[in-house]
């Protein structure tokens, strides 16, 4: 009975070990089962809580509480179950009874000392003990300033997007911006920004799956709306003026969509890795169709007719906007135009466009 404990502590060790190793150490997109299912049920009660106001604010300001609890829980979780590991080990390869092996292991485990000082030959055991608690919390502390790094680079450039595409961000009104305001030439830059903000983000966030859950400080932003609208108005540019298009739009596209599938991969949303330009997508030609006429008549000159301009349009939004939808469906994102469903009942909201006052002459 007591090698059954000695093997359950070491597969419990074994299992907290390869969670950390995966969140916190190892540089690659790995998913893990403790992250996800503490951020998918923590979500839950949050939803939940913030359900019965029946509001869309409401349910941003429960859910900026997810990102620091679910780093409370990976840390709970860890030492709790490091905890169980080694009163396993203790109590298997000793005479100490469970109540015994637990203050003994939660002795070396949080406080650097040992219970007792009778038994020689575990004192390796309560070595190891000591300097896992120590060492976990320290890789938890040097986790957070890569996660702040990253979440202050998304949100610098989700925060400049708002005087060019509204609040919440959309496609077809930051190329009709441009236009109303004679500032398309500074498009070519606007996509090489987020060309290189797209290949950090799919970077970051399928490395630290937890950048996910980190929302932006106000409820009509986000970094999935953000990213999907400069996505859309590359893809409308490209549809309806190939000829005039600069080359950033074709680049931040590919960017976009291929950080996406990144985050697909870790995050286990499934997608097609080569779908074919006339599959199906969710967004109908009629809101393609009012799109390209409200762009229009900001003065944008069209090369295609808009039958023409949606074959290459749906071409192009095929790429990304399976996953898109379903980010912003699990990251419980703004329900801006143009970015699917979410799990509570919101109505589109569209971008707020300032008014434009023009000065009077004074007398």
């Amino acid at each position: 009975m007591r090698w059954m404990f000695v093997l359950a502590g070491v597969l419990l060790l074994i299992l907290i070990v390869s969670s950390v190793l995966r969140t916190l150490v190892v540089p690659r997109g790995l998913y893990s089962a403790l992250v996800f299912r503490l951020t998918k049920g923590l979500r839950f009660l949050l939803r939940a809580s913030a359900a019965p106001l029946g509001t869309y604010r409401a349910t941003d300001r429960a859910q900026a509480w997810l990102a620091p609890l679910v780093l409370l829980g990976m840390l709970t979780c860890w030492l709790g179950g490091m905890l169980v590991a080694y009163s396993m080990l203790l109590g298997g390869l000793s005479d100490l009874g469970w109540s015994s092996a637990v203050r003994e292991a939660g002795s070396s485990l949080f406080t650097l000392g040992f219970a007792s000082g009778e038994r020689l030959r575990l004192s390796g055991l309560d070595f190891v003990a000591a300097a896992t608690g120590p060492l976990i919390i320290a890789l938890q502390i040097a986790y957070l300033p890569t996660l702040y790094g990253a979440y202050n680079r998304r949100e610098t450039e989700v925060t400049l997007l708002e005087s060019r595409a509204g609040e919440p961000a959309w496609g077809p009104e930051l190329l009709a911006r441009q236009w109303l305001v004679d500032t398309q030439t500074a498009l070519p830059a606007l996509y090489r920004d987020w060309e290189r903000l797209a290949a950090d983000i799919g970077e970051s966030h399928s490395n630290y799956p937890l950048l996910l859950s980190f929302r932006s400080p106000k409820p009509q932003r986000s970094w999935i709306v953000s990213l999907l609208a400069v996505l859309d108005a590359a893809a409308i540019q490209l549809a309806i003026a190939p000829k005039s298009a600069p080359p950033e739009a074709r680049l931040v596209l590919r960017a976009g969509f291929t950080s996406l599938r990144d985050i697909a991969r870790t995050t286990r949303i499934p997608f097609d890795p080569d779908p074919e330009p006339n599959a199906p997508i969710r967004l109908t030609y009629a809101e393609f169709d009012a799109a390209v006429a409200m762009v229009c008549a900001s003065g944008f000159a069209k090369e295609r007719s808009v039958e023409e301009a949606w074959v290459h349009f749906r071409g192009w939004r095929v790429n990304y906007e399976s996953i898109a939808y379903e980010l912003c469906r699990w990251s419980d994102a703004v329900p801006a135009l143009w970015s699917g469903p979410r799990d509570f009942v919101a109505s589109p909201i569209p971008p707020s466009r300032p008014q434009d006052r023009q000065p009077t002459r004074q007398r």
